[in-house]
């Protein structure tokens, strides 16, 4: 009995169950609760974030890019071992491809049509093309076994997989690198006029861990239960895959960025929506192949793929040619619109997602 709840957060067929059992009142009451939990988490996380920044010294930015991202996006990564495992390998590809466009088009774009996100280049330059690089290794790779192996659809090997988590591991050690190389004008770079006064670094974790305990946690009960009442609603099957299932990937992205927005520090965002579309392709997607070779399916190569490649390559486009410091909101309206035409395709296309 003691592992019931436990049992309830990784099985979604089984809280999906629970959710079904209970009234409607009920599961608006804990929808609202959830929402609370996840800005109260999402506050607690920001605000972790500043004051490790300003005790260790390294750009909010790159705390965005690591440690934030590598929290929002385990879960994710989680779901897709645990769904190759079990033959779903479509799910782990389309999750982590998924995220990627929902982050970058969605929430990166919302966050620049809101807020001024400022440009760092000495950062930005040097993870951007890890961001879009990594992406395009992914597709190459797909590409080149679309046209070399007889497998219909080609597969993801297992080699490619772990040469995903070496990338990763590579990819974290030389952003730190970045960081304290660049740390002291990117410092000064985000320096506020009026700080609050600094908590412990013992402190700062606490915050951060458990911040992010609350997104993770309040966002896996919230997603399930508003899909719930939408089916109670008569909203069809369809919509709620197309919309619900695409928010619960990105919902802890999605929270921190307007936590991060509203504390005046969308430069925790971009580093976290940076981050977490590298992790999306080298952790996700190569932990899920680790576990079992991955089947790409078509609607990959003429739908999926090129909408993560566009979404990529625009933002990398916006970071070289800006020269202002900081991004134009038509470039988040550009982003904003490349994902919300993704998402009207997949119900045209018949199930391309």
């Amino acid at each position: 009995m003691r592992i019931a709840p436990l049992h309830l957060l990784v099985n979604e067929a089984a809280l999906h169950s629970a959710l079904a059992g209970l009234s409607g009142w009920l599961l608006l009451a804990i929808i609202i609760v959830c929402i609370a939990v996840l800005s109260k988490g999402a506050d607690w996380m920001i605000e972790g974030v500043v004051n490790l920044a300003r005790r260790t010294g390294l750009p909010k930015i790159v705390i965005g890019a690591t440690i934030v991202s590598l929290g929002t996006t385990t879960p994710e990564a989680v779901v897709s071992v645990m769904a190759a495992v079990m033959g779903n390998a479509g799910l782990a590809l389309g999750n982590g491809v998924g995220s990627i466009i929902a982050d970058t088009g969605l929430i990166l774009g919302l966050t620049c049509m809101l807020a001024a996100v400022p440009i760092n280049r000495f950062i930005l330059s040097r993870m951007g093309w890890v961001q879009v690089g990594s992406a395009t290794l992914l597709v190459l790779i797909s590409v080149g076994l679309l046209l070399t192996t007889t497998t219909r659809p080609p597969m993801l090997p297992r080699w490619v997989g772990v040469f995903f988590l070496l990338l990763l591991i590579i990819y974290l050690y030389v952003s730190y690198l970045w960081a304290k190389q660049g740390s002291a004008v990117l410092l000064m770079e985000e320096k506020h006029a009026a700080e609050a006064p600094l908590a412990g670094i013992a402190q700062c974790w606490i915050m951060i861990g458990g911040g992010l305990l609350m997104v993770l946690l309040s966002a896996r009960v919230l997603v399930p239960a508003a899909s719930e009442i939408a089916m109670r609603l008569g909203v069809p099957d369809d919509v709620i895959a197309a919309t619900m299932v695409a928010l619960g990937t990105s919902l802890p992205e999605l929270t921190t960025a307007i936590a991060a927005v509203r504390k005046g520090y969308p430069e925790i965002t971009l580093g976290n929506i940076i981050g977490a579309d590298i992790l999306n392709c080298l952790f996700v997607i190569g932990a899920a192949a680790t576990a079992r070779p991955l089947a790409i399916p078509p609607n990959f190569f003429y739908f999926h793929f090129p909408a993560m490649l566009l979404i990529l390559y625009s933002l990398r486009l916006f970071i070289a040619v800006n020269r202002n410091g900081h991004f134009y909101r038509w470039q988040g309206a550009w982003l904003l619109s490349i994902y919300v035409v993704y998402v009207a395709m997949q119900f045209t296309l018949g199930g391309a997602a």
